[in-house]
């Protein structure tokens, strides 16, 4: 077993590192461009008046950064080498992701709005395997990349959060014009990124019972569509928002509109789940280093009474504490993203989806824990805005409920565990 990081991969982190060094960086101090990383943070990126939405002037630094990552051939890196990318391993993302946010904030990755100069894809691989036609894929990934296509994930409802599987969102077979197609009644929640999407994966029953995983289909609703509303923002704990309440009444849409097969669509939210959560799972372990690493430096420093604060065990052991699970977690990040480059996409939310379950939630909750020992031992600056721990704090605390809660994924660890599901189904499924 060869646990270090292979020389190819080493190189290109050091290739990232020296882009971000001479283009990012830059860029994110042109034009007092600072102000949306430092103190001014969130009010520079929320636009107040306006139901709490990204300002434009935030989103447009965004855009000329993924530009230029996509000029320097970075920003595809994990998409197939037929959509312009390297074909990037889960194992390889995960080192990146994890190594970009050890940085701290900066533009080269900012999770608060999913961008990075690497970007994550889950959509690619969900279209890549579900896509009804070769005309679909291109479509949405193509034009993705492209910049013509942006689709939104309609899945959570208001009154059915976690348990897809209840939700009310119907869909109904309905002819127009001679074109067979889906009436769409219902609505979702935490739609993010509808502000500027040009498609919502609507995810309906369209036949079996409530409490039944198979009935539910995904539906591409055109951004606008009669009857599609956005009727509010929800503003959150970390600002600006782009989680918009959505309705949909006598939303019309074609059979050719959906996204796999009819009655197939948990499989097809899974298949984006699981990439989603091995990588934010690696964000959350290197956003803790860096508060770990902060906090190291700071007691060094930090000279009350004469004594640097490292020398009390009072500092010590908490983060003696956490780099222990820092270290363990990383390795268990990185077994399991290889684990998922070993197998059919397909087949890792039969196979390894306890394991992406368990990185992710204890990557969530390690990365919560370090932000709010940094701002302890910083004190009352780490309190403050002038340091990052408390961005850092707000807007990971949201990974233990949106990448499917905690508890949600403490229960897929159980069901493997226990034999409910899984590989050990067969052996425990007997007793």
């Amino acid at each position: 077993m060869d646990f270090s990081i292979p020389a190819e991969l080493q190189a290109y982190l050091e290739e990232l590192d020296t882009f971000i060094e001479t283009e990012i960086k830059p860029l994110e101090a042109a034009d007092d461009n600072i102000r949306f990383f430092d103190h001014r943070r969130e009010h520079s990126r929320t636009d107040w008046d306006n139901q709490g939405l990204p300002r434009e002037e935030w989103e447009a630094l965004l855009r000329e950064a993924t530009r230029r990552a996509d000029a320097a051939g970075h920003w595809r890196f994990s998409a197939p080498e037929k959509y312009g990318g390297r074909g990037g391993s889960n194992l390889w993302m995960a080192v990146i992701r994890e190594h970009f946010a050890a940085k701290g904030l900066g533009l080269h990755n900012d999770l608060q709005n999913e961008h990075s100069i690497v970007g994550n894809f889950p959509f690619v691989e969900m279209f890549e395997q579900f896509g009804i036609s070769d005309a679909q894929k291109a479509e949405f990934i193509l034009g993705g990349f492209e910049g013509t296509r942006r689709t939104a994930f309609g899945l959570t409802e208001p009154e059915h959060g976690s348990d897809a599987t209840h939700m009310k969102t119907r869909a109904v077979p309905e002819t127009r014009d001679g074109v067979p197609g889906w009436r769409i009644d219902g609505e979702k929640m935490w739609t993010t990124g509808m502000h500027a999407a040009t498609h919502c994966a609507t995810f309906c029953r369209t036949s079996g019972a409530d409490g039944e995983a198979k009935g539910i289909s995904c539906l591409l609703v055109p951004n606008p569509s009669p009857g599609l509303k956005i009727e509010e923002y929800l503003w959150t704990f970390n600002m600006p928002t782009d989680h918009p309440r959505v309705s949909f009444t006598g939303v019309w849409v074609p059979d050719s509109a959906r996204l796999g097969p009819e009655g197939g669509g948990l499989s097809i939210a899974q298949s984006f789940v699981h990439q989603n959560r091995i990588r934010q799972a690696a964000s959350s372990l290197g956003a803790a280093v860096y508060c770990i690493e902060e906090s190291v430096r700071y007691a060094r420093t930090r000279k009350p009474f004469g004594e640097a604060l490292a020398k009390n065990q009072a500092i010590q052991f908490p983060l003696v504490e956490l780099a222990t699970q820092a270290e363990m977690l990383r390795l268990l990040i990185r077994k399991t993203a290889w684990d998922m480059d070993q197998i059919p996409h397909r087949e890792i939310e039969h196979r390894l989806s306890d394991k992406v379950s368990m990185c992710n939630y204890w990557a969530n909750r390690l990365v919560c824990k370090a932000a709010d020992r940094a701002m302890q031992v910083h004190g009352g600056i780490g309190y403050s805005r002038h340091k990052p721990f408390e961005h850092i704090y707000r807007h990971h605390r949201r990974y233990r409920i949106t990448e499917g809660a905690e508890e949600i994924q403490m229960r897929k660890v159980a069901a493997y565990l226990f034999g409910y599901l899984g590989p050990r189904r067969e052996t425990l499924g007997r007793l």
